[in-house]
């Protein structure tokens, strides 16, 4: 089948070029020239047979919203448009909305992989209709990972793709995947740090390394998180300083609302804030206070002899 495929960064162009290698053709547009098919999204797609499928993979909030309405003013009834971002799933609703005053359907697709999907393949979290779901599905199949075996040899159904619901169910999906993640870094993370703090552990990357087999804590992240340490076994390369892209967030925005609770996540979460701080005003406080009631030493800032 044809793909239209709107921003050819790390993961789209990798993903672009997945779809080809399963024998699909796929029409490119980026605002890089030196990466696109087309020189504009009216090029894209008048180069696609319908009913098209344009698969929408730029940063999320005004550049997922801009693109998808620019679409609509292009694409013709019974035309799919994937939504492939990180975008809000409270978005989804809203383009699926709009989209269907033309009769063009809306999927979104949560999508995990990072850069890594091109060989390995690609995790799919999908929402939308059975009927638009279906006119995606073979691209969805060559994106997906090729399916596990069980130990009779039998392939493991579902597995790496999922039909998680209606329109908005594929990045709800997601955003959970991505607050689950971040507590899984932050606990690898303070793993890490306490094996590094003693004196009686003296191979620090061996130890994390010994874990990726025959433990129950192993997994694809603790192989990244050995790789990170094998190129800089004393993460000295790099500060402290985590970013969040807003899964994280808005996974607690949903625990609070729906009354469910989440320590862990919710705890990765602000750990993250605290990481760009230098002098944390709340550790300050913190010790203040313990100064106050407890007479508790405190750490007085270092002034530098103007002499």
């Amino acid at each position: 089948m044809q793909l239209g495929l709107i921003g050819l960064g790390k993961m789209g162009g990798n993903m672009a070029e997945r779809v080809r290698r399963a024998g699909h053709e796929v029409v490119g547009y980026d605002n890089a020239p030196g990466k696109r098919d087309v020189d504009s999204l009216e090029a894209l797609v008048g180069a696609l047979q319908a009913p098209r499928v344009v698969w929408v993979m730029v940063p999320s909030g005004d550049p997922t919203r801009q693109t998808v309405s620019a679409l609509k003013e292009l694409l013709e009834e019974g035309d799919v448009v994937v939504d492939g971002g990180n975008s809000k799933f409270t978005d989804d609703k809203i383009h699926a909305d709009d989209l269907a005053t033309k009769g063009i359907g809306y999927v979104d697709a949560g999508v995990s992989g990072g850069v890594w999907g091109l060989e390995n393949g690609y995790a799919l979290m999908v929402g939308g209709s059975k009927e638009d779901v279906a006119k995606v599905q073979p691209v969805f199949d060559a994106l997906k990972p090729p399916a596990p075996q069980d130990e009779t040899g039998a392939s493991v159904p579902g597995a790496g793709f999922v039909h998680a619901g209606p329109v908005g169910a594929g990045h709800f999906a997601k955003m959970v995947h991505n607050g689950i993640e971040y507590a899984m870094m932050q606990a690898y993370g303070e793993g890490y740090e306490l094996l590094a703090a003693v004196d009686l552990v003296e191979d620090v990357p061996g130890v994390i390394a010994s874990w990726t087999q025959g433990t129950v804590i192993r997994s694809w992240l603790l192989d990244l998180l050995v790789r990170a340490l094998q190129e800089d076994p004393g993460l000295d390369d790099i500060t402290g300083w985590a970013a969040d892209s807003g899964e994280g967030r808005w996974t607690v925005e949903q625990a609070i609302e729906h009354s469910v609770p989440m320590p862990a996540i919710s705890a990765s979460l602000f750990a993250r804030f605290s990481s760009r701080q230098d002098d944390s005003p709340t550790m300050k406080a913190v010790a203040a206070l313990r100064n106050q009631f407890g007479g508790h030493a405190v750490k007085a800032r270092e002034v530098e002899d103007p002499a």
